[in-house]
């Protein structure tokens, strides 16, 4: 079976992609889900990555290709390839486009951050970065909280996404944070965008970008303020700049999925996840896209395919 990005898009919703990102995450940090760390090979002449990502999760064995080139201007900066192959026998079962589920799995997990780490009653949205992953994430996290305002700042596209999505643009990213209860940084940057003296008390942060270990998306302040969850302790320590200059980790995701470790414990307190990507979720997402094929089930008529930079 060979799914091509449009059959992909007719297959994926959001609204199935958090719950099993939800799983995922839990089977993964209890220990169910094989899956090393991503192999990242540089291609230093033109600033781009070729990065592996296999996963095996029980029902499901497959691996990621992924190009991600954060210089790219007019194409995007992800390019990718999941496999499938039957657990039983290894044959190939399917090869599909990645990068759409790239981008919904990116923002269901951080879905599935915000669903147990902000407050309750979160109504503001903070999007720095008007790409295809403020985009996912303007609909994912809509999911999980009733947000009353959005505000939107980049360099270059906030007054164009805040039209094409009817949200505010900010003026500054300062603006855009300043009293937000729940804050997304998806950028391309190696150095921080986001302050710790604009976070208000209570505010939860998605920190989806800087995945390498010598780029940072956060300054010291906000780390300092922040309790930390991660996706995955050992990809974080290795790959992430934010992380790494913390020094330390409060819970993964999928701990606090499965109830072993806690969530938000205190309206007061800033929590701060911080997602890298992990092959686990590409390669459940893919299971769910094969299944749903191989069934014959399409996507409702009246119900938009997806059509979403950041998140690997």
């Amino acid at each position: 079976m060979n799914l091509d990005e449009a059959a992909v898009g007719r297959l994926l919703r959001m609204e199935e992609v958090i719950p099993t990102m939800q799983r995922a995450l839990a089977d993964f940090s209890g220990g169910k889900v094989v899956q090393p760390v991503r192999t990242m090979l540089p291609v230093q002449e033109h600033e781009g990555f070729l990065g592996l990502m296999p996963a095996y999760t029980g029902t499901a064995l497959g691996t990621k290709l992924v190009a991600f080139y954060p210089k790219n201007v007019g194409v995007p900066t992800h390019h990718a390839t999941i496999l499938l192959f039957k657990p039983e026998t290894g044959e190939p079962l399917a090869s599909m486009d990645g990068r759409l589920i790239t981008e919904v799995r990116t923002a269901a997990v951080s879905a599935v951050a915000t669903q147990h780490l902000a407050r309750p009653d979160a109504s503001v949205l903070a999007l720095i970065g008007s790409g295809v992953q403020a985009h996912s994430h303007l609909e994912a996290l809509r999911l999980v909280r009733t947000f009353r305002e959005v505000r939107v700042w980049s360099p270059r596209r906030a007054k164009e996404f805040a039209r094409e999505h009817g949200v505010e643009a900010a003026g500054s990213a300062e603006e855009a944070v300043r009293g937000a209860d729940v804050i997304v940084t998806a950028t391309t940057s190696s150095t921080p965008v986001l302050r710790g003296e604009w976070l208000s008390p209570g505010a939860h942060i998605n920190a989806v970008g800087a995945p390498r270990p010598d780029w940072r998306e956060l300054d010291d302040e906000v780390l300092g303020l922040s309790r930390v969850y991660v996706d995955s302790r050992e990809a974080a320590r290795k790959e992430s700049g934010d992380v790494i200059a913390a020094g330390e980790i409060f819970a993964e995701i999928g701990e606090v999925a499965a109830g072993a470790k806690p969530g938000r414990q205190s309206e007061e307190e800033v929590t701060l996840f911080k997602s890298l990507g992990l092959a686990v979720e590409d390669v459940a997402t893919a299971e769910l896209i094969y299944r749903k094929a191989a069934d014959g089930v399409a996507a409702d008529d009246d119900l938009p395919s997806v059509d979403h930079e950041s998140g690997m």
